[in-house]
């Protein structure tokens, strides 16, 4: 692990970090890996979404001679990435298809004459050989791949075009190359390192954790009023619902602008300009909400996204990790919400059965147990997600998930089981559930009378619940395989052993419950925006209002301007200098001579300055 840095002190580059970044200090492990590049060393790195990689790369790029190219497959992303760049004063640009035959060769142009300190190109870039001998007669000071986990069949996100850069190392042979990816398992590490080809890497696994993340399952209940209660709890504030057709895409986004919520749809089956004009609505804090298939996420860098919500199940942990981690990129306190019902399961098993590819079935399935398990557990969520990146998280208690804050009770439901593994036998398990918690809830429908279902001796025997409740319970019966579903149109459950086990007095059920939160919840206590008094919240809104005019002035996305963490510190600390402004996290030379007048004048004009 020792790696060949230069005998840099650490002041100069704290004085680089502050100037260009406005940061006092560096974030755990980001000076280790800017050393390692610096010195020469090939870098592989597992960080976080969130965890500041871009600035392990931008930093050397500034101050090594030459051009740092950044290889990237979010095109959508890369002039995002630029334009926040050039606003911290590095001079950046991009190379991809959106560019047209005038723009890509001025940007060579710039490239061959050593004007670029940063440059991202697309993987397929590389396949062309005039782009291969161009790099040749270049200066590049390092070369860095993003989304490493592209390259593995073994990762979520495997991209063939990923496969030309394993010729790399030998195309630029004295050039430090750094893998940087978000996710992977140990597994996925060693091929990511072995397919490029890494020199004694300098190899660097950051905590997965996200303390600022918040982890939440609830139990999915039908209808619209769940979603849009939840939206209540975030007014305002930037969020991503997650659903896994394009069909419940556009009809929960249209429920929610119905609602008068501010909310557009994303998935690939919408017009590109539709879906790009959506994208950049979402970004530049137009709307609130964006409904999304999982198409969305990997071509955005917007940092102040409050609360992610899995409306469906997620494919796989490092799918719902990875979309999860699209909160909180500012540092922010922000919450993830999943909603899960067992009766999901069989949706998503519907399209795993379809996988013709026997090995591609069988991980998905594995992939979709590991999920229904973390939603279905009593355990602390955020130490089942460290411990699928084999990390084991310190302490017994995180105090920031659902179940280390106790909003879960075990309830022993034995009796109440027995009650509907009764009804279905007694209607000689022809009939649905619906018709089934019909029965036990005394309902006189027209239906239940027919079949003189109200003769029955269970039926009104369950009053003491809600509707809801009865249909988790058979939910849960049939995941723990005490029932089982027929096949076809009208699926009906039917008991088996194990309910047979259940009605006998055999086995015992309990189910999970939740409670309802009391008292200051754990984000407030923990700080930042969740923190701020009713005065320190009003002048954030008035710095919210006035980054969004700035934003729009130059055609840029708000959190550019600056983060919702830079506001916040703001809010609290209301400088009335540019010296006090500059101390500031997240403000630099460049920002403060861009920005400090409008905002000066916003803080004084509050605080009566």
């Amino acid at each position: 692990m020792e790696s060949h840095t230069p005998s840099l002190q650490t002041s100069p580059l704290n004085d680089a970090l502050h100037r260009i970044f406005g940061f006092h200090s560096f974030r755990p492990n980001q000076e280790e890996i800017v050393r390692a590049l610096m010195g020469g060393r090939d870098v592989f790195a597992v960080m976080p979404t969130g965890g500041g990689k871009s600035l392990c790369y931008q930093l050397p790029a500034v101050l090594m001679p030459g051009t740092a190219l950044v290889v990237s497959p979010l095109i959508s992303l890369m002039k995002d990435q630029v334009d926040a760049a050039r606003l911290n004063g590095i001079k950046a640009a991009f190379l991809n298809s959106s560019l047209d035959f005038t723009d890509q060769s001025a940007v060579l142009r710039s490239l061959q004459s050593g004007d670029l300190d940063l440059l991202y190109v697309a993987p397929e870039r590389f396949a062309l050989d005039q782009f291969r001998e161009l790099l040749a007669g270049c200066c590049i000071s390092i070369a860095v791949i993003d989304e490493a986990h592209c390259i593995s069949e073994w990762g979520h996100d495997f991209r063939p075009d990923y496969l030309s850069l394993s010729s790399l190392v030998e195309l630029l042979p004295d050039v430090p190359v750094a893998a940087f990816t978000a996710t992977a398992t140990q597994k996925v590490q060693r091929d990511i390192v072995s397919k490029l080809g890494l020199r004694d890497p300098f190899v660097l696994r950051a905590s997965f954790d996200r303390p600022n993340l918040t982890y939440e399952v609830r139990f999915k209940e039908a209808g619209e009023s769940q979603l849009v209660s939840l939206l209540n709890e975030f007014s305002g504030q930037s969020g991503i619902i997650y659903r896994t057709s394009r069909k419940s895409v556009n009809d929960t986004a249209a429920m929610l602008q119905k609602r008068g919520i501010r909310a557009l749809p994303y998935h690939a089956g919408l017009a590109d300009r539709e879906r790009h004009d959506n994208q950049e609505a979402f970004i530049r804090d137009e709307v609130d909400v964006i409904v999304a298939t999982v198409a969305f996420g990997m071509g955005i860098d917007k940092s102040n996204v409050r609360f992610v919500i899995h409306a469906d199940l997620p494919k796989s942990i490092e799918s719902y990790y990875q979309e999860t981690g699209r909160a909180g990129r500012d540092g922010e306190n922000s919450r993830c919400i999943m909603l899960f019902s067992h009766a999901d399961i069989p949706k998503v098993r519907f399209f795993i059965d379809a996988m013709l590819d026997e090995d591609e079935r069988r991980r998905a399935l594995d992939a979709l147990s590991k999920v229904v398990a973390f939603a279905s557990s009593t355990v602390c969520r955020r130490r089942m997600l460290l411990e699928h990146f084999d990390e084991e998280l310190p302490g017994d208690n995180c105090g920031s998930c659902d179940v280390c804050q106790g909003l879960h009770e075990v309830t022993d439901c034995t009796v109440e089981a027995q009650m509907v593994l009764s009804t279905i036998v007694r209607t000689d398990s022809r009939f649905g559930a619906t018709h089934l918690v019909d029965i036990l809830l005394g309902s006189k429908n027209q239906k239940i009378l027919e079949f003189g279902h109200d003769r029955l001796k269970v039926y009104g025997i369950g009053k003491g619940h809600d509707k809801k409740f009865w249909r988790r319970l058979i939910d849960d019966l049939m995941a723990r395989k005490a029932l089982g579903r027929s096949e076809g149109l009208y699926p009906v459950p039917y008991l088996l052993e194990g309910g047979v086990r259940i009605l006998k007095g055999e086995e015992k059920v309990e189910m999970v419950r939740i409670k309802a939160k009391k008292g200051k919840s754990a984000a407030a206590k923990r700080g930042g925006l969740d923190a701020l008094s009713e005065a320190e919240k009003q002048l954030f809104e008035q710095l919210r209002t006035l980054r969004k005019k700035l934003a729009d002035e130059q055609d840029i996305p708000p959190y550019m301007v600056f983060s919702d963490k830079t506001l916040v510190e703001l809010s609290v600390v209301k400088p009335t200098t540019r010296d006090e402004m500059l101390a500031v996290s997240g403000i630099g030379e460049v920002k403060l001579e861009r920005y400090a007048e409008p905002f000066l004048e916003v803080i004084g004009e509050f605080t009566g300055g």
